[in-house]
């Protein structure tokens, strides 16, 4: 693990900038994009084959409704009670965020509702690398299902035997999801978007996936709406003096499991915790093979709150705060994708059985975006009622500012109705 040592005065941007610079994809996921858009099916089946994945044939593409169900039945118990838990708390969360319309009488007597309504048709994109997400696929299925939404369509990376993840499938027969598909990469999102002959197009595309499922996302904006843009997983802990260093090293490590393209960040005015917590990754690494090399900063800051200060600027997925001082700051926080608030709060809890969404804004991206939430999967209609006697009030307004626009027959059209 690359770590780097610095002191107060040190930027978010300069942190950042130890994140490795993201491989160029775009021009790669454009000729994708546009091979399933013009092919289909049969484009599908070939990418599939070509990036390594096992020769399939269109009627493979769909799994059977019978295999989903036989998946769940098929759990150890402990998994099993592990996925409802996530499932109950996530939804738990989700449908506390509904409200399903707002209304304003205005003055002059005219009433604006403002509807929301589930979007029709959800695609859910759960990645697949060195193991199986099952907890993606609950985090959007279960959210989209609070949100309203009645049709999801799951796409996950098949096997090498062309099998779907039987622990992806037995999350899905328990979230109520009976379409899944058996194709991953950027040409599942190109299929999600303009449809094939086995893969209906969706209205929303939400879940994570590696630089091409992100840029396929990218590129769909505007045919379809996504959730974000997910990068590479980032962790900033922000730790008061004399904290025990052992679970914060841990919780730096966690994250490190996630890949090398990362960013772990500590940040305390304690040295003594610092070196304690490089020196517990130094020695814990070596006997955790799962976790990647991700640069690592660790960054004095002069206190507590010049720390908070710090991390709001970097803008981090996860965000950590240990120790009274740095917990009494929660409220100050207003860019971070997810906050975990005490020395108890791991962000692994977030990312299984916590409620919280682990779908987050990352690379900065927390300072104008939001988690995955009911929000995600919604849209707003207004409504506008104009009373006669409305309309005649507002007429002599309205008209003035159409006229000042260079729009007379706006005038008008306002006019006839005083």
């Amino acid at each position: 693990m690359r770590i780097a040592e610095l002191g107060p005065g040190v930027t978010a941007a300069e942190i950042r900038a130890l994140a490795p610079a993201p491989r160029e994809v775009e021009a790669d996921v454009r000729a994708i994009a546009d091979e399933v858009r013009d092919g289909g099916d049969a484009a599908l089946l070939s990418l599939t084959a070509r990036f390594g994945g096992p020769d399939l044939r269109a009627e493979d593409l769909r799994v059977a409704e019978a295999e989903i169900e036989g998946a769940a039945a098929a759990l150890e118990p402990e998994l099993l009670a592990a996925l409802r838990t996530a499932i109950a708390n996530v939804g738990a969360v989700a449908v506390v965020q509904l409200r399903d319309r707002m209304t304003v009488e205005l003055p002059e007597g005219q009433c604006v509702e403002v509807v929301e309504a589930p979007v029709g048709r959800v695609g859910a994109y759960v990645p697949a690398g060195r193991a199986a997400y099952p907890s993606t696929l609950v985090m959007v299925a279960v959210t989209a299902r609070a949100a309203g939404v009645k049709d999801i369509a799951v796409c996950a990376p098949p096997d090498r035997d062309g099998q779907a993840h039987p622990v992806i499938l037995a999350a899905c027969a328990l979230c109520g999801v009976s379409e899944v598909y058996r194709v991953g990469g950027a040409q599942a999102v190109a299929a999600l978007t303009y449809g094939t002959e086995s893969i209906p197009a969706v209205d929303v595309i939400a879940g994570p996936g590696n630089r091409w499922v992100q840029e396929a996302k990218r590129q769909a904006v505007g045919v379809v709406g996504i959730d974000g843009i997910a990068g590479p997983s980032e962790l900033v802990v922000v730790a008061g003096a004399r904290e025990a260093p052992e679970p914060i090293a841990l919780d730096l490590l966690a994250q490190g499991e996630h890949g090398d393209d990362g960013l772990l960040v500590l940040i305390s005015p304690d040295p003594d915790l610092l070196a304690a917590v490089r020196a517990g990754v130094e020695a814990m690494a070596p006997s955790r093979p799962t976790v990647a090399a991700p640069p690592l900063a660790l960054v004095r800051a002069a206190d507590v709150a010049a720390a908070v200060e710090l991390a709001d600027g970097i803008a981090p997925e996860h965000l950590e705060l240990v120790g009274p001082e740095a917990e009494a700051l929660a409220t100050e926080v207003r860019a971070a994708g997810c906050v975990f608030v005490g020395a108890s709060a791991a962000t692994a809890f977030g990312d299984y059985v916590a409620g919280s969404n682990h779908v987050l804004p990352t690379g900065g991206a927390a300072r104008f975006q939001s988690a995955l939430s009911v929000a995600t999967f919604r849209r707003r209609t207004v409504r506008v009622s104009v009373p006669p006697a409305a309309a005649a009030r507002l007429a002599p307004h309205g008209a003035v500012l159409a006229r000042a626009e260079g729009f007379p027959v706006h005038a008008e059209s306002m006019e006839c109705r005083a």
